[in-house]
């Protein structure tokens, strides 16, 4: 019978292998790149100081603390709202002619109220799951000490810990995507309330070990998203018992509570309770699966995922030293204190990877302005898809920094977006070819133009929605050469989106043979004419035709490939009003050189072209552009500073894409109740979210995206790829190395630099290619067959 204290502590040596695994995983990670953590001495008491945690559909904002712990949850389909009316706007395109008189005749006034006739309802709203309380009984038991609160991006995983009365407490919160779940471990002797709240409509039923919680968005319960939540708690040792709406946990030496969440949403154009998903099933089925495996088994599958993505790329700006001294300091100290800035730096650029991670793995739903975390009921800006820059920048980095996966969710909304936005093009702008979208979306992809005939056309009333965000699918096919992609999924989207702005597209009477758009804005900005007007419609704006003059470009390419016809394409982009450049050498925004109210004004659509764009190369236009960034100074909101480091670093201007970095780590206080403090400006908030303010996903993924650029730049075109590396890297940056970067052309890129020079680079093809890479003021051609690792001799 010796074997059986083997098999009786068979649990625990299996669970001290996986904790030695871990550990010299951890090790081995850190060669490379130290360890990337977010740690805290102190429990949150605001949103911006909560740690996120998400599986891509279900999302969690862990406050932490020891007398109670706060935990907001989130479902990123939990929203108002239903399927789209495709009648809406019926007639609306009469007007569109009415418009484009008044502005030929320079009536820009009456050209900005005739725009309020081409407006249409304002998006759904994204809204909170529920909030979790987890309350301490043996709160009146003495002080606390050495609280700490932790979130690994190396292993997606926040614990938090303290001592009372010489015992010590553990928690431990992680979100499965593998499972579709939320698990949260806590250890020491506990004694616990667990409860289960909403703002949202909601009803709450304890029974044995479970809460269930069921409710709808805000609205009416027949027209509206509903949910149902499960909560399971399982205790060794000690007790446990079911309340009205809580459950009291007491001696217990561990609790595992799982949460699991469905909604009834079924699709863009399902109707959420007739046509709804069997949410109340789903639940169940999902809660049931707990009984399959142990805690430590949900941990490792999780932590097996989530790294099967996040590892691919490694990053080391720095010294050891530099880094080693940083991870001793908590993380809202470390944003005030510059000198351990490489380090931050790092844990920044991975904290982004970590975000699209943790918010973007869900059939059809994209990240939202919120990823997936709010704890408000009425989140800023609905927390929806505002596609004049927003939408667009959370994917910035998605290829680059290796996580194609998490851009399919956007593949299946642009395809949503297509569907609804053939009606949107022929019942508000008289196109009957093609498909187009707006400035905001929601969950049910409505692509018409919002305001509801009562709010400005600067934000309300602008077309290219549509026409922007398909060059993400090119941009896939770029980094992928997935070529039955292209064919199947990319070019004919692209193509709808070309075939709208073809039709939207008219002969200048002031100028016959050039092509532009009428009307026009350039958005969420303001011009004054030469006559003083201030307004925002106008025809030909600069931004219109850089999105057109890109989509055409890449159309005519990726048509070439699939073997269409584009000389339609063709001709429309030789016909296209060209950039001009104004009296004060900056890139004219407007058809004329109007001048701007406010000069440093966070957006600057018209610089498409050059980034994330790909076509103003010529050096008077990047001169131009420069000028203009120079114009537009450094104080803004977040989003504009992540996208102001990328355009600096397509100039190849290294110090000032890393200044511009260094304001977007401006450290922001958190949000104290009531109005968000726009005059603060932008920057990072003490959970290294992004400070528009308030709170907006895009600039933290703005930030990784320029990081990537300052390492490394790609085109492509016609079966050559060229690869610069280092092309803005500040001597800030003067050592350090990178792993698994992604190229256009299909090329995986690492690589080693000291005194700014690169000393050693590796280059592994997904296809075969011809690469001309750029290095140490050199140039290097190189031919790679498929799968072929390459090194390359670069010192």
């Amino acid at each position: 019978m010796a074997f059986l204290p083997i098999f009786r502590n068979f649990a625990v040596m299996k669970q001290l292998v996986f904790v030695a695994a871990l550990f010299f995983s951890t090790l081995c990670h850190a060669q490379h790149q130290p360890p990337m953590r977010l740690w805290y001495d102190r429990p949150a008491h605001y949103f911006e100081e909560s740690l996120p945690i998400g599986n891509g559909r279900l999302g969690a904002l862990v406050y932490g603390g020891a007398d109670s712990c706060l935990i907001y949850l989130n479902d990123i389909t939990l929203w108002t709202g239903k399927p789209v009316d495709h009648n809406e706007g019926e007639g609306a395109a009469q007007w569109i002619p009415q418009i484009r008189e008044a502005l030929f005749n320079e009536q820009y006034a009456r050209a900005d109220h005739l725009q309020l006739q081409v407006e249409g309802h304002n998006s759904a709203n994204f809204q909170p799951l529920g909030t979790l309380l987890i309350t301490d009984l043996d709160k009146e038991k003495g002080k606390i000490s050495k609280y700490k609160r932790v979130l690994s991006l190396d292993s997606a995983v926040v614990n938090d810990q303290y001592i009372r009365d010489g015992r010590t407490i553990t928690r431990e919160y992680f979100a499965s995507a593998p499972d579709s779940l939320i698990a949260i471990r806590l250890t020491g002797k506990v004694n616990i309330r667990l409860s289960l709240t909403a703002q949202v409509p909601h009803k709450v039923k304890a029974k044995g070990n479970q809460l269930t919680q069921t409710g709808h968005v805000v609205g009416d319960p027949m027209e509206s998203v509903h949910f149902c939540t499960i909560l399971q708690a399982n205790n060794k040792g000690g007790s446990i018992e079911a309340n009205d709406s809580s459950l009291t946990i007491r001696d217990a030496e561990e609790v595992v509570v799982y949460i699991v969440n469905r909604t009834s949403y079924n699709g863009f154009d399902h109707h959420p309770v007739s046509e709804g998903a069997p949410y109340l099933e789903k639940a169940l089925d999902d809660i049931w699966h707990t009984k399959n495996y142990s805690y430590q088994d949900f941990l490792q599958r999780h932590i097996n995922d989530y790294r099967q993505y996040y590892d691919r790329l490694q990053l080391r700006l720095g010294t050891a030293t530099q880094n080693d001294n940083a991870l001793n300091i908590p993380t809202n100290l470390l944003l005030h204190r510059k000198q351990e800035s490489s380090y931050l730096e790092t844990l920044y650029f991975q904290y982004g990877r970590y975000l699209l991670i943790s918010s973007s793995r869900t059939k059809g739903v994209p990240a939202n302005l919120q990823g997936l975390w709010t704890p408000h009921l009425w989140s800023p800006w609905r927390g929806n898809y505002t596609m004049n820059i927003n939408l667009e920048e959370n994917y910035w980095p998605a290829f680059v920094a290796n996580l194609a996966e998490m851009a399919e969710p956007l593949d299946g909304f642009i395809h949503s977006l297509a569907e609804n936005g053939r009606y949107t093009a022929k019942n508000f702008y008289g196109v009957d070819k093609g498909w187009c979208a707006s400035h905001n979306s929601d969950l049910w992809a409505m692509t018409n133009p919002v305001g509801e005939k009562r709010e400005s056309p600067m934000w309300s009333c602008w077309n290219m929605g549509g026409a922007w965000l398909v060059e993400t699918l090119w941009e896939r096919y770029l980094f992928t050469q997935d070529e039955n992609y292209l064919k199947n999924t990319a070019y004919p989207l692209m193509k709808g989106a070309a075939d709208f702005c073809l039709r939207w597209l008219i002969d200048n009477p002031n100028h016959p043979g050039e092509l532009i758009t009428a009307p026009s804005t350039s958005p969420e900005n303001v011009y004054v004419t030469d006559k003083g007007y201030r307004g925002v419609t106008c025809y030909g704006g600069t931004a219109d035709l850089a999105i057109i003059r890109e989509l055409l470009l890449s159309v005519v390419a990726a048509g070439v490939l699939c073997g269409d016809n584009v000389a339609a394409y063709k001709t429309a982009l030789d016909k296209l009003h060209p950039y001009t450049i104004g009296k004060n050498g900056d890139l004219n925004e407007w058809y004329y050189d109007w001048e701007d109210p406010d000069p440093t004004h966070r957006h600057q659509s018209h610089l498409i072209g050059l980034y994330p764009g790909h076509h103003v190369t010529a050096p008077e236009l990047q001169k131009a552009c420069e000028q203009t960034l120079i114009q537009k100074g450094d104080e803004t909101t977040g989003w504009s500073t992540g996208w102001r480091i990328n355009l600096w670093a397509r100039l190849h201007n290294a110090e000032k894409a890393y200044q511009i970095y260094g304001k977007l780590l401006t450290p922001v206080a958190p949000e104290r109740g009531g109005a968000p403090n726009y005059s603060s400006g932008g920057g990072t908030y003490p959970n290294l979210m992004d400070a528009h303010p308030p709170f907006q996903i895009d600039g933290n993924f703005g930030g990784t995206a320029g990081v990537c650029e300052m390492l490394m730049q790609s085109t492509y075109d016609k079966g050559n790829a060229t690869i610069e590396l280092l092309p803005a890297c500040p001597k800030q940056w003067s050592e350090g190395e990178v792993s698994g970067l992604c190229a256009r052309g299909g090329c995986e890129v690492s690589f080693e630099w000291k005194g700014g020079s690169v000393r050693s680079a590796t280059l592994k093809a997904r296809k075969k290619c011809k690469v001309t890479l750029l290095y140490n003021n050199q140039s290097k051609t190189l031919k790679l067959k498929a799968g072929q690792t390459l090194p390359v001799k670069t010192w």
